[in-house]
């Protein structure tokens, strides 16, 4: 019993400190669309991506052309957000995939993998009826923060 109270202790404690640390993260242009939600928040050296679709960041319209140039696309501005709150590609831990159909998983992959030099995050996937913009595909990302 006393184990399992230092157990909750312990953990109340860490949650606290983590509480703390949490950072709100968001771009001027993100801001500016007043969405309900922040390009990433950090907890330490984790940083946590809002779920990105394949937006050209100049136009703010989905790009054309389906899943492969979407897939670049978001993977293009998941690297511009990384790079922008100190994080890269190869910090990548974990991926969260949305399709709208399953059967373009091979698509995607085609186009996923040349983003990643030989070590993967870790990832998951799922399919849906549907996506922000009528878009194929979004993938959020959890990374660590370079030092």
């Amino acid at each position: 019993m006393i184990k399992f109270v230092v157990f909750i202790l312990f953990f109340i404690s860490s949650f606290a400190q983590c509480a703390d640390q949490l950072k709100f993260l968001n771009t001027e242009a993100n801001k500016k669309l007043d969405l309900p939600f922040s390009k990433a928040t950090q907890v330490g050296n984790l940083l946590f991506l809002s779920g990105e679709l394949g937006v050209n960041p100049e136009t703010g319209k989905l790009v054309k052309g389906g899943i492969k140039p979407e897939t670049k696309q978001l993977m293009l501005n998941i690297s511009a957000t990384l790079k922008l709150f100190n994080s890269s590609l190869d910090k990548v831990a974990k991926c969260t995939v949305f399709l709208v159909d399953i059967s373009e998983w091979g698509e995607f992959n085609d186009v996923y993998r040349s983003f990643f030099k030989g070590n993967y995050p870790a990832r998951s996937a799922m399919a849906g009826s549907g996506l922000g913009l009528g878009a194929r595909v979004e993938v959020e990302c959890i990374a660590v923060v370079n030092d």
